[in-house]
């Protein structure tokens, strides 16, 4: 989990921990050059954390009625397809940085994937007093060595409802403070359910509602005792927030249900090396201070199917979704209504 956090805030943290001399290196070549591949590295894995953040807001299209309230505990995994484990690595594009071997464009490890074999740059920068100076590095793989395929979020869930079909939401991840890492998610959502407004609501076999929720995730890992750079208060931080819009449908049967819809996703997540780095060659040192921000944003439309068992207090749903990152998400609610 802790190896997930650190996706959640930005792959210079895996740079540092697998290759601490590569990220000397890298930022010693130039800034937009860490910049250009910290941002294609980290993308798919903080897009697929958008998606994963946004399951199991919903469990039917029944509003509850006024006073009726559910607790949820939720756990929910986007999947990683093939793609999101690789990019195109375009060096012609880099100001100092280039393949050892092979064409200027190579597939090269996200934070999702992993290199086969090593995946070796060689490094260019200027030094004082010696001129252009070369270094090679090799670039990193991802977490999981290619073996993750999922991005799990969990969270602990509310709804109560309101007259007139409104139900309100909000969800949240009690703050997880460690030595290294910092992280909190919070969530709201209304949910409006069209068909409580019809005369016939009462003997209508289905519902339907619309919902918009806002998710927001930050966090913040402290690089000082990964980082063999000199500096201070040398750290990451994120800020990620997504906003989804969804119309639901669901039967409205005493014990098992059956429930759907199409939604839209558009998210943001923004990631900020902070505090001070000293590049040093030996002789002269570089001072740099909050060296680059990197930031990706995720949209687009998914299809969602689930299920629900109701058995008087308890409840349990599982639903799966089809979007650009799939997702699997299952809840146990315990609720009155």
């Amino acid at each position: 989990m802790k190896k997930i956090c650190l996706l959640m805030l930005l792959c210079i943290a895996t740079i540092s921990s697998k290759a601490q001399s590569d990220l000397d290196a890298l930022l010693a070549a130039g800034v937009d050059d860490a910049q250009r591949f910290a941002n294609d590295y980290l993308a798919p894995g903080t897009n697929g954390l958008m998606y994963s953040m946004n399951a199991n807001w919903f469990n039917t299209a029944d509003a509850k009625p006024l006073g009726g309230f559910e607790i949820s505990v939720i756990a929910n995994a986007a999947s990683v397809k093939d793609e999101n484990k690789s990019f195109l690595m375009n060096t012609d594009l880099y100001n100092n940085v280039q393949f050892v071997q092979g064409p200027s464009s190579q597939y090269v490890s996200t934070a999702l994937g992993s290199n086969d074999l090593d995946v070796v740059v060689e490094v260019t920068y200027e030094d004082p007093i010696f001129g252009s100076q070369t270094e090679q590095i090799t670039l990193p793989s991802g977490i999981g060595s290619g073996k993750i395929n999922l991005l799990p979020t969990a969270f602990i869930q509310g709804a109560l409802g309101l007259s007139k079909g409104i139900e309100v939401k909000a969800r949240f991840v009690p703050k997880i403070d460690t030595d290294d890492v910092a992280i909190s998610m919070y969530g709201a959502g209304l949910q409006v359910e069209f068909t409580k407004w019809l005369p016939a609501d009462k003997i209508l076999p289905v519902a339907v509602s619309g919902l918009v929720a806002y998710t927001h995730l930050d966090g913040t890992y402290d690089l000082t005792g990964s980082s063999n750079l000199n500096g201070d208060n040398q750290r990451l931080e994120n800020d990620t927030n997504t906003w989804l819009l969804q119309l639901i449908a669901s039967t409205k049967l005493p014990i098992i249900n059956f429930y759907g819809g199409i939604g839209y996703i558009k998210g943001k997540s923004e990631s900020d090396l902070l505090g001070t780095y000293e590049i040093s060659d030996g002789v002269f040192t570089k001072e740099i201070v909050d060296p680059f921000s990197v930031s990706s944003k995720a949209s687009g439309v998914r299809g969602t199917l689930g299920t629900k068992l109701k058995l008087g207090f308890f409840r349990f749903n599982a639903e799966y979704h089809l979007a650009e990152f799939n997702a699997f998400s299952v809840g146990i609610n315990f609720g009155f209504r």
